[in-house]
């Protein structure tokens, strides 16, 4: 939980809402996918989910543009996780970050 914790300061999802953590690391496509998305249709709409991944979930990032998600990438210590919050006008933010806290266009 610490990583997860850690990783999530490091993204620009809102710190004041509550948090959902859900691990997909052992699961096989397209149950991360699957999972996450179901989960996320269950939440209410202020609550951060943190997903722990082995891979960057580069199929998630489309489906959950699609639905008014924000969301955020972050690699350390050999883990994935992905900060995902429901947009609105006070975050501004929609597209990923990797690793070395570039978005997809190299800008920081």
């Amino acid at each position: 939980m610490e990583l997860e914790t850690a990783a999530l300061e490091r993204t620009d999802a809102p710190a004041d809402r509550p948090v959902e953590t859900l691990d997909v690391r052992d699961l096989g496509p397209p149950e991360p996918l699957r999972q996450t998305l179901e989960l996320l249709a269950d939440l209410p709409d202020e609550t951060v989910l943190v997903q722990r991944n082995d891979r960057a979930p580069q199929f998630l990032y489309p489906k959950l543009d699609d639905r008014g998600y924000a969301h955020e990438t972050i690699e350390a210590d050999g883990a994935v996780v992905t900060a995902i919050w429901m947009a609105g006008d006070d975050t501004g933010v929609s597209d990923e970050t990797v690793a070395d806290g570039t978005d997809e266009e190299g800008d920081r």
